[in-house]
């Protein structure tokens, strides 16, 4: 996704609407709009007096996608969240939090009775029956509409078990209770574009599964993690990561149920901050694209291996609520059960290379500094993994163990060669993903926003069609300093003087560093130099007199 000419970004449109729409048809079947009401909203209308049940509602995805059916969906009924207590906290007190955190503030504004609106449902999708208590249960089974299944481990290096548990086991339990409930329109699966990595080219459609879902379950809850986990790498075959794995099984166990349960499979690419509202630019953790602003943001990041011209696939988290919405809406309000996968994903459209992100990111290093820059921010992306991994000694593990140093030596506990290794073990994973190339058919959601009004494709919106990439990024790295590092803006001008000071100092050490180079070279050639003379006088000392010797014998 992108805007075309923004900066020095160059974004590239491919095969936008080419399956269904193309500048040689008919005006009026340019218009798919043609004899709507613009100021429909049949979305909305649509989840008048139903009842949600969600998962992983207290996550990333899961925030974004309740704050949303809270404030443009505001007739609905109850919201049920599976929540489970965590640090001593009940799941009720949770949900408070949820609803009192700075993601919902515009609507404790506009609507402060919402909160009514949530239940807390105590209970952990890796327990049995989902740890939902049998009077919970019932509830749901007779309320529920719609299920909302978001819960997932997105930690890529997740143990095998555990992920297996969560992710696909999980899902498992959740189609169970989808199975039981009475008066169910819907299931939608949030999946990942991400599981089927064989597939150069992901189409909208079922794959089958690695392996039989149901035997992995059953291995996994009877034998011990230290046996699995021996086991792993036979297991995963060709999959990367147990996250990968775990998910296209998961997709198995819903496509299986699908003849039975109405439901349908969303494959969304990386999952980055929120583009539009209720906060531009705001994230709860540090994955993607934000994760690798923030480290060279903080001078700690200065080689990656990458190539620089593959292209990243990237969607905003509220286009991926509003997706969710949308497809529900198309489903149970359209009655249009043909599509049963969505690839939601960007490349088909805009090409954006690791390149220009990280260009994008070095033009606001002045702009928006993080507090505490270890070093000013630069460094770039290496095509070879041997230069890569001599760079990453020289710039991250050698600076690591000197500034360490001199924090034992200020009495404090070391902190940096910690924090390098913690970046290089994420970035393994990182590198799979980076150095490899996918592309997604994405027809059955790209179809979604000519079948729209124009308020529901404003309230509603997945197209990308006003991103300004430039302008996007600055606000995720404003509000991870707000959100997530806890950087107040009044910090800001302190961290501009900080990073014009580590800038200046960064090109005293860079020219120290060239000096000594200049110096060791001209050491080495006046050394060198000075043999070749002591040899040559040497050898013409004792060449000479036997070249004359000879001279005279010739002449006597």
């Amino acid at each position: 996704m992108g805007n075309e000419g923004s900066g020095n970004i160059l974004l590239t449109k491919t095969g936008l609407f080419i399956h269904t729409y193309t500048c040689k048809q008919p005006a009026a079947r340019m218009s798919p709009l043609n004899g709507l009401d613009p100021s429909m909203n049949r979305v909305s209308a649509l989840m008048k007096g139903k009842c949600f049940f969600v998962t992983g509602g207290t996550g990333f995805l899961g925030k974004v996608l309740v704050e949303k059916m809270l404030r443009d969906c505001g007739e609905l009924d109850t919201i049920y969240l599976l929540v489970r207590p965590k640090k001593g906290k009940e799941p009720s007190a949770r949900v408070n939090e949820l609803f009192d955190s700075p993601l919902f503030e515009k609507l404790r504004t506009t609507r402060p009775e919402a909160r009514k609106q949530l239940v807390a449902i105590a209970g952990d999708v890796v327990e049995k029956d989902l740890g939902i208590s049998p009077a919970d249960r019932a509830l749901l089974i007779e309320r529920v509409n719609i299920i909302y299944h978001c819960a997932a481990t997105v930690r890529f290096d997740e143990p095998l078990r555990k992920a297996i548990m969560l992710n696909t086991r999980g899902t498992k339990l959740v189609v169970d209770l989808a199975e039981e409930c009475k008066n169910l329109d819907l299931l939608v699966y949030v999946s990942t574009a991400y599981c089927h990595l064989k597939e150069a080219l992901l189409q909208e459609k079922i794959y089958d599964p690695p392996a039989d879902p149901h035997k992995i379950i059953k291995c996994c809850e009877y034998m011990e993690e230290k046996i699995v986990e021996q086991m792993t790498k036979r297991i995963l075959m060709d999959a990367p990561n147990t996250y990968a794995y775990t998910k296209a099984l998961a997709e198995g166990l819903v496509s299986e149920k699908m003849d039975k349960i109405p439901s349908i499979i969303l494959r969304p690419s990386v999952i980055i901050p929120i583009w539009k509202e209720p906060i531009a630019g705001w994230t709860d953790n540090i994955n993607g694209p934000t994760g690798i602003l923030i480290a060279a943001g903080k001078g700690v990041l200065r080689t990656m291996w990458c190539k620089s011209n593959t292209y990243a696939d990237f969607v905003p988290v509220d286009i991926v609520a509003n997706a969710i919405l949308l497809s529900t809406w198309n489903y149970v309000g359209r009655k249009d059960h043909e599509k049963r996968v969505y690839n939601l994903t960007s490349s088909a459209e805009f090409k954006v290379t690791w390149q220009e992100i990280i260009d994008i990111g070095t033009s606001l290093v002045e702009k928006v500094p993080l507090n505490g820059m270890v070093w000013y921010p630069g460094g770039s992306m290496k095509d070879s993994k041997m230069v890569h991994n001599i760079c990453v000694f020289l710039y991250h593990t050698i600076p690591a163990y000197f500034l360490d140093a001199i924090i034992v030596l200020a009495g404090h506990k070391p902190i940096l060669k910690r924090v390098q290794d913690r970046i290089s073990k994420g970035f393994e994973v990182f590198e799979y993903y980076a150095n490899n190339q996918w592309d997604f058919v994405s027809t059955n959601i790209l179809s979604l926003r000519h079948v729209v009004s124009e308020t529901e494709k404003d309230r509603f919106c997945i197209h990308g069609d006003d991103l300004d990439l430039h302008t996007y990024f600055e606000a995720c790295i404003r509000s991870a300093r707000i959100y997530v590092l806890k950087e107040m803006p009044d910090t800001l001008p302190g961290a501009i003087k900080h990073a014009r000071r580590m800038y200046w100092l960064d090109k005293f050490v860079q020219a120290l560093f060239w000096y000594f180079v200049m110096y060791m070279i001209y050491s080495y050639s006046t050394t060198v130099s000075s043999v070749v003379d002591s040899a040559w006088d040497s050898t013409k000392g004792f060449v000479t007199p036997s070249i004359m010797g000879s001279e005279q014998s010739t002449l006597n």
